[in-house]
């Protein structure tokens, strides 16, 4: 801070007298730093008015006079030299929290200060928080109050206890015991290790259980795992309903909660009915229709079979449907629909002890996703090669799709569609490109078999022009991701009509992407779209980005309730298993995944268009029979097209190089 020059004056004057003392009076001892009150970094005093100061002249120099004159002691201090053996004045440090004077939050201080960790799996990370969360409010006590449980520890620990309705292992979880009369040091145990385990508990329902990547490098979901000090205010506030804020971790999606609903189901007692009724295909049944099914089903729920008109679908047949499909989780209208027959015809009947597993693994994988999908989404489940479009809430489209075979898997991850290309080009990769480069340096021509050659510097490039057979098809979707696949379409059509659709090198074809655009792109239909084909390449922004999910489940509930399984494509639910410690994992399966494709950036070259700046895929090793670059609409790269700095759009290896070998998978 700067010293005004009236106080430096008269400071100056003072300290002046005291040095040279007076009658009666000692001299004062030199100043020191301590003494004046001076900052540690120098101040920029105001240059005077030469005209002002005595014994100076206007060019500033000093006279005489003015060498006569004493130090100011203010504005001429200079910092004194530490001696040469004087250890330098420390910085000044933050005190450390003291503890606390009551016992019990005394205890608790002291045992958040300790190294013993307060749950095997709660790393250093989550204890910081967990002792912030009470360091934050004095170290006093959550869930203890008077030496017993509060209502909000025990709504907590019940939930604990049920974890396994999620698909969790409550044993992860204890409940710590609490005496009548327990001590401060077991009061403080108690109450940290419950804040633990209702912090392990959130963390794991979000998706904190495993690693994905220790599955398959390319399964890079973006985990929202919630901070031990959030967790903990979130359930303090919460008071009696404490237990259910603390399920809520857990997905909400529909999926999940068809999947909870079947472990459920396979682990509780039989429901209502002993045998299973089989009804014969018929319309949907409401209230006032006649239909020759209805007296089995009167038969069935225990109705009066003697009704003047047995087959008419009365309200009370539909009462007992209403608290049928109740019970079987599935929507109470009352409407004998498709669903409902299904449950009817499944009731009672065992599920295999095998499904266990599935169901588990299946439930983790919906953790790897975001906890609310919101309304509008794109959703791909890679094992089923199906590709569904969710808008407000409710599915509007769904397709058939092409995904990576198993050398080249599709990656499973989220991202935001942001825009379309009608009309794409597509470049050959460097990889390949970089063989041809001496003939095409010296070759003055302007196209090669088909393929337009840009130049720009001292680069070039083969880019295959938009059109019919262009690798690309006539419109491609964008997401930018690290992994730098997208959606995009084909001109080979016919690869659709196979049940097992793993043909690409990792980005994923959809079958009707006309009909794909109609839905996600708003102001555009499907007629419109196409009357830009063949006018040149066309970027079309969504006025809101979309989320695309990339998914894999093995197992599933459809759209009428059915539990239904897929092969395991890429081989990744062993390793689950594995991971969550239940049978049927191990090392077999992993050990034999094929080693995934490296992927690295696109060299720079003359594009201009919109781009994603992540990697592109190395190419396959080579075989005999290899396709050449005369079939470009068999497959389109990985590698979208630079936004700035001219990076192309290249396209999948297998389009230029042979296909990889067979590889040797004894468990398929």
């Amino acid at each position: 801070m700067r010293i005004p020059r009236s106080n430096q004056v008269a400071l100056a004057a003072l300290l002046a007298g005291l040095m040279a003392g007076g009658p009666g009076r000692a001299a004062s001892p030199e100043p020191t730093q301590a003494s004046v009150d001076v900052p540690s970094t120098p101040s920029v005093v105001p240059t005077p008015n030469p005209a002002s100061i005595t014994g100076s002249n206007a060019t500033g120099v000093v006279s005489d006079d003015a060498a006569a004159t004493p130090a100011n002691p203010v504005t001429d201090y200079k910092p004194p030299e530490p001696a040469p053996d004087s250890a330098p004045t420390p910085a000044p440090t933050v005190s450390a929290p003291t503890s606390p004077v009551e016992p019990i939050p005394a205890a608790i201080f002291a045992r958040l200060a300790e190294s013993a960790p307060l749950l095997t799996r709660l790393g250093a990370k989550e204890r910081a928080a967990i002792k912030a969360f009470y360091e934050a409010r004095g170290d006093k006590p959550v869930w203890i109050a008077e030496g017993a449980w509060t209502a909000a520890a025990k709504s907590i620990a019940a939930r604990l206890a049920a974890a396994d309705e999620d698909g969790l292992d409550p044993r992860a979880y204890p409940v710590p015991s609490l005496s009548e009369k327990p001590e401060d040091k077991a009061v403080a145990e108690a109450e940290l290790r419950l804040s633990a385990a209702a912090v392990l508990y959130a963390r794991d329902a979000r998706g904190g259980r495993t690693n994905p990547s220790s599955i398959s490098r390319l399964i890079t979901p973006t985990l929202d795992l919630p901070t031990g000090d959030a967790v903990l205010s979130k359930l303090s506030e919460a008071g009696q309903q404490a237990g259910d804020v603390l399920a809520a971790y857990n997905p909400a999606s529909e999926g999940y909660r068809a999947l909870k609903a079947q472990l459920a189901r396979l682990r509780g007692p039989k429901v209502q009915e002993a045998k299973p009724l089989t009804l014969p295909p018929g319309a949907t049944l409401k209230v006032g229709m006649r239909d020759p099914r209805v007296p089995a089903l009167r038969a069935y729920f225990g109705l009066d079979a003697n009704s003047a008109e047995p087959t008419l679908y009365d309200s009370g047949v539909a009462d007992a449907v209403t608290k049928f499909q109740r019970l079987r989780g599935l929507p109470g209208n009352g409407v004998l629909n498709k669903r409902t027959v299904l449950a009817l015809a499944e009731t009672g009947r065992a599920a295999k002890s095998s499904d266990e597993p599935e169901l588990l693994v299946n439930m983790e994988r919906w953790r790897w996703l975001p906890h609310e999908l919101g309304p509008d989404y794109v959703l791909v489940n890679v094992p089923e090669f199906r590709l569904r479009v969710f808008r407000d809430g409710k599915m509007r489209d769904e397709t058939r799709v092409i995904v990576g075979k198993t050398e080249s898997p599709t990656p499973i991850f989220s991202g935001m569609m942001e825009y379309a290309v009608v009309n794409p080009s597509w470049y050959v990769p460097p990889s390949i490109l970089k063989t041809m480069a001496p003939k095409l340096a010296s070759y003055g021509g302007k196209t090669w078999g088909g393929y337009e050659i840009v130049r720009r510097g001292g680069h070039i490039s083969l880019r295959q022009p938009p059109g019919e057979k262009n690798a690309l098809g006539f419109v491609k979707f964008m997401f930018p991701n690290q992994h730098a696949v997208y959606l995009h379409d084909t001109p080979n059509r016919s690869l659709f009509s196979a049940s097992t659709r793993a043909f690409s090198h990792g980005c994923v074809r959809v079958d009707d992407p006309f009909r794909f655009a109609d839905t996600v792109l708003p102001d555009w239909t499907e007629e419109r779209l196409k009357k830009l084909i063949g006018k040149g390449e066309r970027t079309i922004r969504l006025p809101q980005k979309l989320p695309v999910h990339i998914a894999y489940f093995t197992t599933y509930v459809d759209d009428l309730g059915s539990l239904r399984r897929v092969p395991d494509l890429y081989g990744y639910d062993a390793p689950m298993r594995a991971a969550l410690g239940l049978p049927g994992g191990g090392g077999p399966a992993i050990a034999k995944l094929p080693k995934e494709p490296a992927r690295k950036v696109a060299e720079e070259t003359g594009s201009t268009a919109p781009h994603n700046h992540g990697p592109s895929r190395q190419a396959a090793p080579v075989r005999a029979h290899a396709r050449t670059y005369a079939q470009p609409e068999m497959d389109a790269f990985d590698s979208p097209r630079a936004s700035r700095g001219g990076r192309p759009e290249y396209g999948e290896p297998g389009l230029w190089t042979p296909a990889p070998a067979p590889v040797s998978r004894s468990f398929w």
